[in-house]
């Protein structure tokens, strides 16, 4: 029974978008001071002051110590056992609001020591908390199954904790006795140096240079500078110039990079092994009982399957009319366009676009978008990317680094499907069961994205415009679905060098890298070779190791729901908007097979997987079409 539900769940619903932030129109001011507070987070929903915070912290440190004074108790009688776990979740309820008010400020201004100390301060709170509760899961599965059994089935109390309990006896052979727990329970801190490191590096002290662009501005090669000109600038050499210097960033300290990534490896590795599990991906998978085939066969089958994103990056090169297709020419919009989308029009747009999900969705999206949940402009100092993030007790938090592109609208859709799987899991669930797995998370941020293409194509007859939006939904299927699994395709094969006691080097992974390249793209692009480092500039390499299949089965299985909600009778479709809700309100109440397999999705069938590859291909078809009604 994992007792700190929410760091399971903070990687669970931290799902950033990489390549997608920055670009600001000219009265955009980069001074956070001056950003209006209706686009700012309103954390005194979480505490007042810092004062309060203080107080909470404070209480936390008591609560703790009353659960280690439980220790040894819970075999007397189920009514002990349930004191332990209501304590627990009345522990956990205050660590979401201690941990996250100075996590999100922190985000908003990565340069503030005080506050990162602050959040020290927490994260070492953790680890004392780690240590002095390793004694529970052993002293739990202490109990003879036959007598838990009968107390879950006789104590109406623990009803809410049956799930979680049932899936600690099933990992039994992976919990080791007390004096081990509490060993490993030491290096809980340690564990996440590695990621520590690589933000520092990355983010805190990395130094990007300026490129002179042809029309002789200078743009420092930052992530957001980068992707926006990636999306916006029409010159292939501008393109190429930002490119080689933001990636010449990570090569200048490529073998850090790499010492750190083996770091997370080994680390993987060694926790895997002290847990009894045969490799690390066994380890991973094992928490939400997912079968190790899934991840596997789901990376050859991809693999094997790269036709559709090859033709779509051909028929880019031909309309574009390069002679050299590179991938850095793979963000720039097919249509010339000026156009951009003022924040307040894409809300409208969610709104109209879900419309098909029901009332209680709407007003929940209502809700969400007033204010106060959204941190919505870039500022200096803040960390880039896009994610949801929930406060149990609160309500969840979103962060945008919104810059008016189709892009960025797609984003919003994303994120705000996140806080609304969020709040009905919170909202139906009690708190042992409201945490949904990594597995699931990205279905409800996938199905918004397809509702709203649907919206904006049935609302526009302006071909440049639909070839804009055709070209977003097959750049979802690219970036959501193909890349990611190359990306856990990449993580698969290092780790395997790992247990097999093989170095891992700033070479080897470069090569893997370049070998990926070549199997997914082919003959499509040129291959640069500066891109072979694109694993030192992946965050969840470093932060989250085996995360980013689940992108793809989650894309698949949204692809799935979505064809329920739309095919079909009008009884058909109502039955499928009952379970997709279902999903949504179930938490973490199952183990993700089960509950996506209730919804309408089996992700042990290829054909599931397939159909992705089908979707990008009738859509490269779609947009051929649009092409030529043109000529």
């Amino acid at each position: 029974m994992n007792l700190i539900p929410f760091l399971r769940s903070l990687l669970s619903i931290i799902l950033i978008i990489i390549l997608i932030n920055g670009l600001w129109s000219k009265e955009r001011s980069l001074n956070r001071e001056e950003i209006d507070d209706r686009y700012k987070w309103r954390l005194s929903d979480i505490y007042s002051s810092w004062e309060d915070w203080e107080k909470g912290l404070s209480e936390l440190e008591v609560k703790m110590d009353e659960f280690a004074d439980l220790k040894g108790t819970l075999g007397k009688d189920p009514l002990a056992l349930l004191k332990a776990l209501q304590l627990n979740d009345d522990l956990t309820i205050l660590w979401y609001r201690v941990f996250q008010y100075p996590r999100l400020l922190r985000d908003t201004d990565t340069r503030d020591q005080d506050i990162s100390a602050k959040l020290q301060r927490v994260q070492i709170l953790n680890s004392k908390f780690s240590t002095s509760k390793s004694w529970f899961n052993p002293e739990l599965l202490e109990i003879p199954w036959e007598t838990m059994k009968s107390w879950l089935n006789e104590t109406p109390g623990l009803e809410p904790y049956h799930y979680n309990i049932e899936d600690l006896y099933r990992q039994q052979i992976h919990v080791l006795d007390a004096e081990k727990e509490k060993l490993l329970s030491y290096y809980n801190q340690l564990n996440g140096n590695p990621n520590a490191i690589y933000i520092e590096l990355s983010t805190s002290d990395v130094q990007f240079p300026e490129v002179s662009l042809s029309n002789g501005e200078k743009l420092a090669c930052t992530n957001g500078n980068y992707s926006m000109v990636l999306a916006t600038n029409q010159s292939q050499a501008d393109r190429r110039a930002m490119f080689e210097a933001h990636y010449g960033v990570y090569k200048e300290k490529a073998n850090t990079y790499a010492a750190i990534y083996n770091g997370v490896c080994q680390r993987d590795w060694a926790i895997a092994r002290a847990r009894n599990y045969s490799t690390t991906l066994e380890a991973a998978l094992d928490e939400d009982n997912v079968p190790v085939s899934v991840y596997e066969n789901m990376v050859q089958t991809v693999k094997e399957n790269t036709a559709p994103l090859q033709r779509y990056l051909q028929l880019r090169k031909k309309v574009l009319g390069l002679e050299e297709y590179h991938l850095y020419d793979g963000s720039i919009s097919l249509v010339k366009s000026s156009k951009t989308y003022p924040y307040e029009q894409s809300l409208d747009w969610v709104k109209n676009a879900v419309a098909p999900l029901g009332d209680i969705y709407q007003s929940k999206l209502k809700e969400a978008i007033q204010g106060g949940w959204i941190d919505v402009y870039e500022n200096t100092g803040k960390r880039s990317g896009a994610y949801s993030t929930n406060v149990y007790g609160v309500h969840p938090y979103m962060l945008l680094n919104y810059n008016e592109t189709l892009d960025y609208v797609f984003t919003v859709a994303h994120e705000l499907g996140h806080s609304m799987h969020t709040t009905l899991s919170n909202e139906n669930q009690p708190f042992a069961t409201h945490d949904y797995t990594i597995f699931v998370a990205e279905v409800a941020s996938t199905l918004n994205e397809r509702l709203l293409l649907d919206y904006l194509l049935a609302n526009t007859d302006d071909p440049d415009e639909r070839i804009d939006l055709l070209t977003q939904a097959i750049r979802d299927i690219s970036g959501t679905f193909y890349t990611q699994v190359m990306f856990a395709d990449f993580e698969l094969q290092v780790h395997r060098l790992i247990e097999e006691g093989k170095p891992v080097t700033s070479e080897v992974l470069s090569n893997i890298a370049l070998e990926l390249d070549e199997a997914y793209y082919g003959e499509a692009i040129i291959h640069d070779d500066l891109y072979k480092y694109i694993w030192a500039r992946i965050p969840h390499f470093y932060r989250t190791p085996y995360y980013v299949y689940q992108y793809a089965t989650c894309f698949a299985s949204s692809a799935q729901i979505y064809n329920n909600l739309t095919g079909g009778s009008e009884k058909e479709r109502q039955v499928a908007l009952e379970k997709y809700l279902d999903l949504l309100k179930s938490g973490g109440s199952d183990y993700p097979m089960n509950q996506l397999i209730a919804a309408g999705v089996d992700l042990s069938k290829p054909e599931t997987i397939l159909e992705i590859t089908k979707q990008m291909d009738k859509l490269v078809a779609q947009l051929e079409k649009e092409f030529d009604k043109r000529q």
